[in-house]
């Protein structure tokens, strides 16, 4: 009896071990995190614009072509480093558009004066009830959007040399045809 209580913690041990390992070992990439929103439509808003005076952004603006809306904030470290990234693609001829989301827009402005602008538009996300609306996690995240205002494709994390190669701007070009 004593050499079977004396297996109880063990058998405990490689129970947690397992639960915490489970997520590492079934294959999934945490980068790919599921969206009940692709192949919809993006959620209808209409935000204020980033300068005082300047046009926001609006689901209506994301109709006529494919685009990118790119969801970040001045906070946020990955944020900075895919900046130019985003500018490299906006020098390609994408369309992008931020969504600074629960940031101070003073904040965003240093943000973006410090780094660079790649956005066509901003809409400031103040309380954050658009990037819910997305179902966003948290930033960065980048939405592929196509001509008729459908997600299409959500990227969670930095937009990388290696994502925009290998799968946001092949999406993008063939959803332009």
């Amino acid at each position: 009896m004593r050499r079977l209580f004396a297996l109880i913690p063990l058998a405990a041990a490689v129970a947690l071990v397992a639960a915490l390992a489970w997520p590492i070992l079934d294959g999934r990439n945490p980068q790919e995190l599921p969206s009940v929103l692709l192949d919809k439509p993006v959620p209808a808003f209409d935000l204020p614009g980033l300068e005082p005076g300047a046009p926001g952004l609006a689901s209506a603006d994301l109709v006529g072509k494919p685009v990118l809306v790119n969801v970040f904030a001045s906070w946020c470290a990955p944020c900075r480093a895919e900046i130019p990234r985003l500018q490299a693609l906006a020098g390609d001829g994408v369309t992008v558009y931020g969504l600074a989301y629960k940031d101070d827009p003073v904040a965003t402005r240093r943000f973006l004066s410090d780094l660079g602008n790649p956005y066509a538009r901003i809409g400031v996300d103040r309380d954050g009830r658009t990037g819910i609306e997305f179902g966003v996690y948290g930033v960065p995240e980048t939405y592929v959007i196509d001509g008729s205002g459908v997600i299409r494709h959500r990227h969670v994390g930095e937009v990388t040399d290696r994502v925009a190669e290998a799968t946001l701007v092949p999406l993008l070009q063939e959803l332009e045809q």
